[in-house]
């Protein structure tokens, strides 16, 4: 519970809580996530299942995920061509909060029939 002073709350982690919903909410960062909760995808595999994803908008995304080290980039056989995405750890800890953000979002799609 945040402390209050001077009648305002004061929360400690309320700036880290910003930065990461802003981070996870930019544009096309959920559904990437998403994607790649069922295990490692190649580059062309992503840009076949998210639909409208441009492929410079797609490859910033996923060097944004790396930086943040959500998502590791492997290259297969050597090759720089052949890349690999997949969760990290930490990039596999925001399973349930994207799984439920799915579920309040179909959720509410059965409110608006």
């Amino acid at each position: 519970m945040p402390e209050a002073t001077d009648n305002k709350p004061k929360c400690h982690i309320c700036s880290d809580f910003h930065k990461t919903i802003e981070f996870i909410g930019r544009k096309w960062m959920g559904i990437i996530i998403y994607s790649l909760l069922d295990g490692p995808k190649r580059y062309h595999e992503l840009t076949g299942m998210i639909e409208g994803i441009s492929d410079k908008l797609l490859t910033e995304r996923l060097n944004e995920l790396v930086k943040e080290e959500l998502v590791k980039k492997s290259y297969l056989d050597g090759s720089l061509k052949k890349v690999q995405y997949e969760l990290t750890p930490s990039g596999e800890a925001l399973k349930d909060v994207v799984v439920s953000i799915h579920k309040w979002v179909e959720y509410k799609k059965q409110l608006e029939k």
